[in-house]
């Protein structure tokens, strides 16, 4: 049974399929209920609206909780660089933290 958030989200993207920010909020609706399909719209929103930056935290936290590590890196480290050139600071800061304890080294700056 999908709650009432998630349809109310899937109605907004058949409305307008190409927002990225009901894209951004089914993937982290999905998270908590349907793992693979939250990484299908991680998936997509990290190929076509790269420079959507709230995904590479979340999307990159979902890759490593399911242990696919490699993945988690790569994604950590494009976020960090889009982050840095969009100079959006506290993104940066963020993932540059998952991805310090992704690394072992969380106590680095």
């Amino acid at each position: 049974m999908k709650s009432s958030r998630l349809k109310e989200l899937l109605k907004f993207l058949e409305e307008d399929p190409g927002d990225t920010f009901t894209i951004y909020a089914l993937a982290l609706e999905y998270t908590r209920a349907d793992e693979n399909k939250a990484l299908e719209y991680y998936n997509h929103l990290l190929k076509e609206h790269e420079s959507y930056i709230p995904t590479y935290y979340h999307a990159g936290k979902l890759y490593q909780k399911r242990g696919n590590l490699s993945e988690a890196e790569s994604i950590y480290l494009k976020g960090m660089e889009l982050s840095q050139k969009a100079r959006n600071f506290h993104a940066y800061n963020e993932l540059q933290g998952a991805y310090n304890q992704l690394k072992g080294h969380e106590d680095d700056e």
